[in-house]
């Protein structure tokens, strides 16, 4: 078993290419917002030709640098919006959805009771009202 973080692989060095050594395995870079939000911006600054400097400097690729764009413009990579993903978001979600649905369902019933009144009050002044003034 090899130790966690390594693996073998077959030496080309060797003559019968049997020999085997460790390796590293590469460990997958981590972008933060605000790393990802001032990369964007600074893409942003630069004149004709200075983003390969800039993406070469970070050690970054440009492919990298469309999807920050691309979430910058949905708005993924403001700093108001939570660092929570996957389940637990969507259930957040969910739940925020429904105690607004909640609140609206109760402001719709507010608003047909107001109407239903609204209604009755008009037919009883239009009654009131057309009806002749009896004189003895």
């Amino acid at each position: 078993m090899t130790p966690k973080g390594q693996y073998y692989v077959n030496s080309p060095a060797s003559p019968t290419g049997l020999e085997t050594e460790y390796v590293e395995r590469p460990v997958r870079r981590k972008f933060s917002q605000a790393y990802k939000r001032r990369i964007v911006q600074e893409a942003s600054e630069c004149g004709h030709g200075e983003i390969g400097a800039l993406l070469r400097r970070e050690g970054l690729y440009s492919s990298q640098l469309t999807d920050w764009r691309r979430q910058a413009a949905r708005g993924e990579l403001t700093s108001s919006r939570s660092a929570k993903r996957g389940r637990q978001a969507a259930a957040d979600e969910v739940a925020e959805l429904r105690r607004e649905n909640a609140r609206l369902t109760r402001k719709l019933s507010q608003a047909e009771h107001l109407i239903d009144a609204q209604k009755k009050l008009s037919l009883a002044l239009e009654q009131t009202l057309c009806e002749p003034a009896e004189t003895n």
